[in-house]
């Protein structure tokens, strides 16, 4: 039996990603596919790509914001995801917690590290950038938050959360949450259903 991978391309940064991700595990089970995250910087994305934040990107636009948030409210009722809100400090840096991602990936609990934080960025809205609430909730929640802390400065992960990041926009990546079916390319939650059809 072949088995059927998923890729998505993420950053704890995208709220969009933190609902996709909510509502992937049903997505998942009905297609028999496994799930790979690839932690990338969506800042990094936006810089070589060109592309912006909505909330930037549509300001002068306030229809179109307005709309998107429309989509946004619609997703979050139709799934039940009573849960999120938008974090009080968004837009949050999240390089030091995309760096710890690369951290969980090499000591193998990078899911578990993904649903906390997000859980920590999405529903508790805490400061994520702020290195002594990430420590805080990392230890309050099975990591050792200091030591999780440390190794996001070595050079190693760094470079490879950099090469991750390179690695997307030379695929087409130009924001987050991008799912990717084999080479087939998929932007955004609204995608979700054409993801499902790629993986059936």
């Amino acid at each position: 039996m072949v088995t059927k991978t998923l890729e998505l391309i993420f950053d704890f940064g995208s709220p969009n990603a933190y609902l996709c991700m909510k509502v992937l595990p049903e997505l998942l089970d009905r297609t028999g596919a496994d799930l790979v995250i690839t932690p990338c910087l969506l800042g990094g994305i936006f810089k070589a790509t060109g592309n912006k934040a909505p909330m930037i990107q549509y300001a002068d636009a306030p229809a179109k914001l307005a709309y998107e948030n429309l989509e946004m409210r619609r997703f979050i009722d139709r799934h039940g995801l009573t849960k999120f809100r938008l974090n009080p400090h968004f837009p949050v840096n999240t390089l030091t917690i995309m760096r710890g991602a690369i951290v969980a990936d090499e000591e193998g609990n990078l899911d578990d590290y993904v649903d906390a934080v997000n859980r920590a960025m999405w529903e508790d809205g805490l400061k994520m950038d702020d290195p002594e609430v990430v420590a805080s909730f990392l230890s309050a929640n099975g990591f050792d938050g200091p030591a999780f802390l440390a190794r996001t400065q070595e050079p190693e992960i760094k470079a490879k959360l950099a090469q991750n990041t390179e690695a997307a926009v030379a695929r087409g990546v130009f924001g987050i949450p991008t799912f990717f079916v084999g080479k087939n390319m998929f932007f955004g939650k609204d995608r979700l259903a054409q993801v499902e059809e790629a993986l059936a």
